[in-house]
């Protein structure tokens, strides 16, 4: 396994990359393929299964490592991780699904992206906003946040449909990174960022044919 901390965007926040992630990632996809993948929750466009329980058992240690790129040395506690496949077509999806998003606002809060496509695929990109500059956005940030998007929102109306690529009117594009088998990415919950997803993007729902991938939301120390 190899890992890079580098950073993104003017704020500098911590990405690692950890290529060759997990020691038999042709495994993981034949337990995904077996598994029973239901409509995800949570804002997430696409299904979610259960991951195998050995999962989770092998990588914790080396996420733990990995996580001090952060400042965080406590322990490593899953709030939640499974099996996840970006389906849902692009004119059926939310507000919400078409912009940018945080998932937690505070520094302890780390996700994980895990790429299990043999062919690569659509990697994940960050966001600045452009009326605040926000990079991210932490409990001090959220109120401002929501209140320019929610008045951009109204004023200039709603994104079209379709996943956010690239640079919108709302916000630049600060870092795009690919996907690649077996590679996993860590960054903190409150950077701005989406699933880059190609306009040709297959969007199958089947593990063998979509964007399979592990995702989880960690709490650390």
């Amino acid at each position: 396994m190899s890992v890079r901390v580098e950073t993104i965007g003017a704020e500098a926040q911590p990405l690692v990359i950890l290529d060759d992630f997990a020691p038999d990632a042709d495994a993981l996809r034949s337990h995904a393929a077996a598994a029973d993948f239901v409509a995800a929750l949570n804002h997430y466009p696409g299904v979610r299964a259960e991951l195998p329980p050995s999962y989770l058992a092998t990588q914790i240690p080396v996420i733990a490592a990995a996580v001090e790129a952060f400042g965080r040395t406590g322990p490593v506690t899953v709030v939640d991780a499974s099996f996840s496949i970006v389906a849902t077509p692009a004119d059926a999806l939310s507000i919400a699904q078409r912009l940018p998003h945080i998932d937690a606002f505070t520094a302890d809060r780390i996700a994980l992206v895990h790429y299990l496509s043999p062919e690569g695929g659509d990697g994940t990109a960050f966001y600045r906003h452009r009326a605040t500059g926000f990079e991210t956005v932490d409990a001090a940030r959220r109120d401002l946040f929501f209140r320019h998007l929610d008045t951009e929102i109204r004023h200039g109306g709603a994104p079209p449909p379709g996943y956010v690529r690239g640079d919108t009117p709302l916000f630049e594009c600060i870092r795009s990174e690919p996907a690649r088998y077996n590679r996993a990415l860590l960054y903190r919950s409150w950077n701005l960022h989406s699933g880059a997803i190609g306009a040709d993007a297959s969007l199958s729902a089947d593990p063998g044919r979509g964007r399979l991938t592990v995702t989880a939301f960690l709490s650390v120390g």
